[in-house]
């Protein structure tokens, strides 16, 4: 559970960067390309954890 939010806290603060810098550079920037796939990797880690999480079975 604690995973989920150090996780989902991590998600947000770098949606929060990739909107501060899509505003700053606009969406073709080298730094905004880079901060999206970052954003996705985290959410492609907190989809993975919370997946994994609901399809264990409980005993």
């Amino acid at each position: 559970m604690q995973t989920d939010n150090i996780l989902s806290q991590h998600v947000e603060t770098a949606r929060q960067k990739l909107h501060d810098l899509q505003n700053k550079y606009g969406f073709g920037h080298p730094s905004v390309l880079k901060q999206s796939m970052v954003l996705d990797e985290l959410i492609n880690q907190y989809q993975y954890t919370y997946y994994r999480r609901k399809k264990k079975p409980t005993v």
